[in-house]
């Protein structure tokens, strides 16, 4: 026979009382948690009241008029248009899209390496897996800061400067029939300019994007469900080409290039890449891919051996069954800690004052800091742009976290 205890503190005529708070643990959990939020919040608050009073006393007031007036200095990678005689508000948008753009090249740049040396490090070949094993052991354990220095000290050193352009220079030559050109000031490249018509191009080459995903997930589902192999890479080369093209044609040209050209004492026209830049992404890419090629490494071996020798007993080649077998399975341990290395990515960009890039921290958090006097203000969006950055990395991987996780019945 079975009893039943009622819960410490609970009525039998299931009355609520106050006591229940504490004494029922169906309540118990709730005013804890009620209580460390009504403790955290008044120490918000105090802290806030303290600031204000402070700043009262001192005949201060927090104030974010400053940001409409003349910033007064220049920013040297501009993805959009600025001024020295813009706004201060304009330049912290500059310095915000200066950080997402590096965040992004590195992001990307370093998931490429950390797969590719992940994958290397557990490779049969002995050679290739010490190489694999010394990269990741050098670079994960010097500071990203010396990095950033010692690849924006070989840039300024190593390549030619525009002058040497002129001479008879071999190093100094335009790659790519004379469309991109390095030089110790940064890189040039063509840039693409829009005409009328323009956005059916770039209606086109969304439109094969999708198409690509929407073949690799109907070829996916073709293997899973019937085993047919339905091949993809030619059939997503074409995808991502031929409709592009056809659209350029057929509307007349709309989208051209700007080629850079040296002209006076330095490349003009095109688009062009500071060494700053450079040098932050490559050392972002470089010293976080050391990390993520360790979560890779271990993804893998989360996998059972037995998985990698059925797919074996079934013929597959080892390539096959590392995209088909093993890495999808290891995805599951892999990304977790990837979020972590995206926003230490994010982050560690804000150490690009070090070699004059101009994000967020350079522009917002140093200049015009230290113009205005306004130290509070600047910090406080200066924590709210990272806060929002972060906590958007954070949704979007989590959101691809819950697709990739084991689903269960």
């Amino acid at each position: 026979m079975t009893t039943i205890t009622e819960p410490s503190g609970s009525d039998s005529t299931g009355a609520f009382k106050l006591s229940m708070l504490l004494n029922d643990t169906r309540y118990r959990a709730l005013t804890f948690q009620f209580i460390a939020l009504v403790a955290i919040i008044a120490a918000m608050a105090f802290i806030g009241g303290n600031l204000v009073r402070n700043l009262a006393e001192a005949g201060l007031n927090i104030s974010y008029d400053f940001l409409g007036t003349q910033a007064g200095y220049d920013i040297n990678q501009q993805p959009i248009p600025f001024e020295s005689t813009d706004t201060h508000g304009r330049a912290a948008i500059v310095g915000l899209m200066n950080t997402l753009i590096v965040a992004f090249l590195a992001c990307v740049s370093a998931t490429v390496i950390g797969v590719i040396a992940g994958v290397l490090r557990l490779s049969p070949n002995w050679l290739v897996r010490k190489i694999m094993s010394f990269y990741v052991e050098i670079f994960r354990n010097v500071p990203v800061l010396i990095w950033i220095l010692i690849i924006f000290s070989v840039l300024i050193n190593a390549t030619p400067s525009p002058r040497d352009f002129r001479g008879e220079n071999p190093a100094a030559s335009m790659w790519f029939f004379d469309s991109f050109a390095i030089t110790n000031r940064g890189m040039y490249m063509p840039k693409p300019e829009f005409g009328p018509g323009a956005w059916f191009v770039v209606l086109a080459f969304v439109a094969s994007i999708i198409g690509i995903f929407a073949l690799r997930r109907y070829a996916r589902n073709e293997l899973f469900d019937k085993g047919r192999v339905v091949p993809i890479l030619w059939p997503s080369v074409a995808l991502f080409f031929v409709p592009v093209i056809l659209v350029q044609l057929i509307m007349g040209s709309p989208i051209s290039l700007e080629y850079p050209a040296l002209k006076g004492f330095n490349f003009q026209g095109g688009m062009g890449l500071r060494g700053s830049l450079i040098a932050l992404w490559f050392a972002l890419a470089i010293y976080t891919g050391a990390f993520i090629a360790e979560n890779v490494r271990a993804g893998i071996l989360a996998v059972s051996k037995g998985q990698t020798e059925a797919a074996g007993a079934l013929g597959m080649r080892p390539g096959r069954i590392m995209s088909l077998v093993v890495l999808p399975q290891a995805l599951r341990v892999i990304i977790p800690p990837l979020i972590s290395q995206y926003l230490n990515i994010t982050k560690n960009s804000s150490l690009a004052i070090a070699v004059g890039y101009m994000d967020l921290t350079g522009t917002l958090g140093g200049i015009t800091l230290l113009q205005t006097g306004r130290a509070i203000e600047a910090v406080l969006m200066l924590m709210m742009f990272y806060l929002i950055i972060s906590l958007g990395i954070s949704f979007f991987m989590n959101i691809y976290n819950n697709a990739m996780k084991l689903k269960e019945r």
